[in-house]
């Protein structure tokens, strides 16, 4: 990790540029595959499958008989997490069910919105090289308080064709209807064209840079989707109050999520950064997937700043997926970050744990998206329809300011449909 002492504003976007392949290139290689899957169906699902988890699959969906066999070979020690996780992500998620209020805007005008949950949603959860049944829980369990009918599930094969127990395991008791053996852009434009999975009306979960171009892709006139979602990432705030060791560790656990992972600490002061970096030579060689973390601190970076001012300021502008604030103070940090994704406050709250099972929801915004976007919520499976009804009485005191705005604009017939029902009820 390269380390940058009191770095001026302008020299930030060069600093923290993230490891991301050129739009244009990324979405031209996404958008031939989209374009193939869409007008050849099935065989390019078969076609890329092989070739990008190098397995062919003779049926796409998970059968009954591979669910009973992912019951019989989870650990029960794992069930149990897995349970537990669940109803803390469900505890969390369902007082976000709102109420329906109908609001008297005006003395016989009542106006209502109404929350209805998206019928049929597409859920990608990534596999590759860690079977990531976390988020099946973070997408499936509030999918399924939302209420939606048809929770579509699609994950990549592995190299025999089957799919990790745990996901499966997790996946009916979060309550995902349909599981499918799909990955990577593959399994995104499955789920748009309708291509051997049931077409979905809005696609959700996190994946690679070529998964995040895909949903890119297909939000632009196909499927609606839940946010750019792409390589994980972390900022620390830090201060010689900060446990050396706890600030290498959570470091290191998103820098383990993949090669185009970045990591961010912020520090005040350098009193720790000694040690700060020789934990994380230490623990890095002690991680089974070092080589990979090893990658993704290539592209990390340690700032250093004497101010707290700047430090927020940085972290502001850079608006990471997660943020840790283990600093002395960080209550009141905290109180002016603008822009995250979620934050993990004091040098006991990992950001493992929002990962996997303290509630919140783990599907986040990256690459700088937290600046306009939310994480997960019971709101992004649901849409809010509006309603209203206006009582004559009502209209007769209203139909004057609609009357006199529609001229304004110059659109005769709104104003006539206002004039005609008042017209009627003067005459009653």
């Amino acid at each position: 990790m390269k380390t940058y002492i009191n770095p001026e504003k302008s020299t930030w976007s060069e600093i923290l540029a993230r490891p991301l392949i050129g739009v244009s290139e990324l979405h031209g290689k996404v958008g031939a595959i989209l374009n193939d899957i869409r007008q050849n169906g099935e065989p390019a699902l078969r076609e890329y499958t092989l070739k990008f988890d190098g397995v062919e699959i003779d049926r796409w969906e998970v059968t009954a008989e591979e669910f009973e066999a992912a019951d019989r070979l989870l650990d029960d020690g794992l069930k149990a997490a897995i349970r537990q996780a669940a109803a803390n992500i469900a505890r969390f998620h369902s007082p976000q069910l709102t109420e329906v209020q109908k609001i008297e805007t005006a003395p016989g005008v009542f106006c209502w919105q109404k929350p209805v949950a998206i019928e049929k949603v597409g859920l990608y959860i990534p596999g590759g090289s860690a079977p990531l049944f976390s988020t099946v829980l973070m997408l499936a369990v509030p999918a399924r308080i939302a209420g939606c009918k048809e929770i579509i599930l699609c994950t990549p094969p592995a190299g025999d064709g089957s799919v990790h127990p745990a996901i499966l395991w997790a996946a009916r008791h979060a309550g995902a209807t349909r599981v499918f053996k799909l990955g990577g852009v593959q399994a995104i434009g499955a789920m748009t064209y309708g291509v051997v999975v049931p077409k979905v009306d809005k696609i959700f979960g996190p994946g690679n840079q070529y998964v995040m171009a895909a949903k890119q892709l297909i939000s632009q006139s196909e499927v609606a989707v839940d946010m750019p979602a792409g390589p994980s990432e972390v900022a620390i705030l830090a201060d010689e109050t900060s446990n050396p060791a706890f600030v290498a560790a959570d470091l290191l656990s998103q820098a383990e999520h993949g090669a185009d992972s970045q990591v961010v600490l912020v520090l005040k002061g350098d009193r720790i950064l000694g040690k700060v970096q020789a934990e994380v030579a230490r623990q890095l060689e002690e991680l089974p997937r070092k080589e990979i973390a090893r990658q993704a601190l290539k592209s990390s970076r340690i700032i250093v700043f004497d101010e707290s001012r700047e430090m927020i300021g940085l972290i502001n502008w850079y608006a990471p997926e997660h943020l840790i604030i283990c600093t002395a103070n960080y209550a009141g940090m905290a109180s002016q970050i603008t822009n995250a994704g979620s934050v993990f406050l004091g040098n006991y709250t990992p950001e493992s744990a929002g990962d996997y099972a303290s509630g919140t929801n783990h599907t986040l915004p990256t690459n700088g998206w937290a600046r306009s976007f939310s994480g997960v919520n019971i709101d992004s499976f649901v849409k809010k329809i509006t309603f209203q009804e206006i009582s004559p009485e009502g209209l007769k005191k209203l139909g004057p300011v609609i009357e006199t705005m529609a001229a304004a604009e110059h659109l005769e017939a709104h104003k006539n449909a206002v004039t005609l029902r008042l017209k009627e009820l003067s005459n009653k």
